[in-house]
């Protein structure tokens, strides 16, 4: 059996494509969650020769990692033709070579052990079957191979959903999906491990971002190439009145009385683990310890059923 088709993902090719010619003008959170990733990488000792950036969107990881010591070649990815062009033209300095290809994260068309490192910026929470990309991007890598990636996780754009949803209702008497679902952070590290990788940690950022009205939010969104992108999402054009009420809505239920302004929140999920290799640390058998947890906390050990006693 395989995976539900929670997403269009030739829906989500059309908004990449649309977005592209002037993403640069709605790119803040990208360039925030690049920013983030290297930082991570700044905190590895260790070079990268081959590295692919995975939902590259127009590139914007290539500055900051084509400059690293020890890159000789970056390679970004995207579903667009139109952000793989705007990549291709992205000046950026350093000695890597470059490249772009177009290629869907759920069929990657990279050899086994193919890179040193895969990153990717904010594009997995597209995917429909998350667990199968993970397995490929595992598989791309060498033994001991990093990967690194952000996504959108549960709580993002928690105020947009409520209002939209609220919105619909009274308008219409029924709501679709208008807002992505997106990943949970408690399952993240699970399924690192469900694709076979090794030493998964999972964890999260939030970022409030402040606008002055819901619209300008929903222009962002699709700026970004963000907009909904759900199979069951509505496919006609949502009605005016609709949209009025969810701003209205969101000023009234979120709006802050200090500034006039709504908070928008974005959860990043970063996921990081390696590909297995012989020469990783392991966890030791169960048993095997040789020192005891009291003798280490220099502490009193105290039996099972026994209650201890003060000193």
């Amino acid at each position: 059996m395989g995976s539900p088709i929670v997403f269009d993902r030739k829906a989500v090719r059309a908004h990449r494509d649309r977005a592209a010619r002037h993403f640069a003008d709605h790119d803040f959170l990208f360039r925030e969650a690049a920013e983030r990733l290297v930082e991570r990488l700044d905190d590895i000792n260790r070079t990268f020769p081959r590295v692919l950036d995975m939902g590259a969107r127009t590139g914007l990881l290539a500055p900051l990692i084509a400059q690293r010591k020890g890159v000789e070649l970056l390679v970004h990815s995207d579903l667009s033709c139109a952000m793989m062009r705007a990549a291709r033209a992205r000046a950026c300095d350093g000695d890597a070579d470059r490249a772009v290809v177009v290629a869907d994260e759920e069929f990657l068309p990279f050899a086994e052990g193919s890179f040193d490192l895969v990153v990717s910026c904010l594009s997995l929470h597209w995917t429909n079957d998350l667990p199968g990309a993970l397995i490929q991007a595992r598989r791309a890598l060498k033994p001991d191979g990093l990967f690194l990636v952000t996504l959108l996780g549960g709580e993002t754009l928690i105020e947009l959903r409520q209002a939209l949803l609220d919105a619909e209702l009274a308008e219409t008497g029924g709501a679709g999906p208008r807002v992505s679902p997106f990943a949970d952070l408690r399952d993240a590290a699970a399924l690192l491990q469900r694709a076979g990788f090794a030493l998964p940690v999972a964890d999260s950022d939030t970022i409030t971002v402040e606008y002055e009205n819901a619209l300008d939010l929903m222009r962002d969104l699709r700026g970004m190439g963000e907009s909904n992108a759900v199979v069951e999402r509505r496919k006609d054009f949502s009605r005016r009145s609709t949209i009025l009420r969810a701003a209205a809505i969101y000023e009234d239920r979120f709006g802050k009385e200090s500034t006039g302004r709504m908070p928008a929140t974005f959860q990043m999920l970063t996921l990081t683990a390696w590909a297995p290799a012989a020469n990783q640390p392991k966890p030791l058998r169960p048993g095997s310890a040789t020192t005891r947890l009291a003798q280490a906390l220099d502490a009193v050990e105290v039996k099972t059923g026994d209650r201890a006693r003060p000193s």
